[in-house]
């Protein structure tokens, strides 16, 4: 009998194909949405407030920003798919889930806060604790699926890169 999702032969618990396909555009469309919720949040200040902001060196230039994180958030959905294909169900990816939903409502708080309320104070405090959820996600996921888990390893290195920069900002515009 195969055990594989998708290629479950009768009476296994395992997702068929076709729903697993749903699923897989279903986590998209969830990660994509945050997207764009921290995409219209940003687009408020970034190109006023923003731009008076003294900056750390290696910031990179406007257009890297979009390019990376529509990158990281597919990554991100794929990641999320392939936890609850290789669990077979939201109950026993539950745990895991769930860790990955805390640290994308973060990463959403975090342009709330660092764009829309201006502050990056709190936008230290944010990503401080998005970089914990993001590793114990990633943890959670390597339960799971390692290839899960290793998709989840760009966006923790942009995040610290991220911690730096938003560490930086805060400090040099006191």
């Amino acid at each position: 009998m195969s055990t594989e999702p998708g290629n479950a032969s009768p009476g296994t618990d395992s997702p068929s194909a076709l729903v697993s396909l749903f699923y897989l555009f279903v986590f998209l469309i969830v990660v994509f949405t945050v997207a764009a919720a921290g995409g219209a949040v940003t687009s408020t200040s970034v190109g006023d407030w923003y731009q008076t902001l003294e900056k750390p060196p290696l910031t990179p230039a406007p257009w890297v920003f979009p390019v990376v994180w529509n990158l990281l958030y597919f990554m991100m959905g794929v990641s999320a798919w392939l936890v609850w294909r290789a669990a077979g169900s939201f109950d026993k990816a539950g745990f895991a889930l769930a860790l990955f939903g805390g640290q994308l409502s973060l990463n959403l708080a975090w342009s709330i806060v660092f764009f829309g309320l201006q502050s990056p104070v709190l936008g230290v405090i944010d990503i401080l604790l998005l970089n914990a959820a993001l590793v114990g996600t990633i943890l959670a996921f390597a339960a799971h699926s390692r290839l899960a888990a290793l998709l989840l390893l760009p966006y923790l290195a942009w995040a610290l890169f991220a911690t730096y920069l938003t560490v930086a900002i805060a400090i040099l515009n006191r």
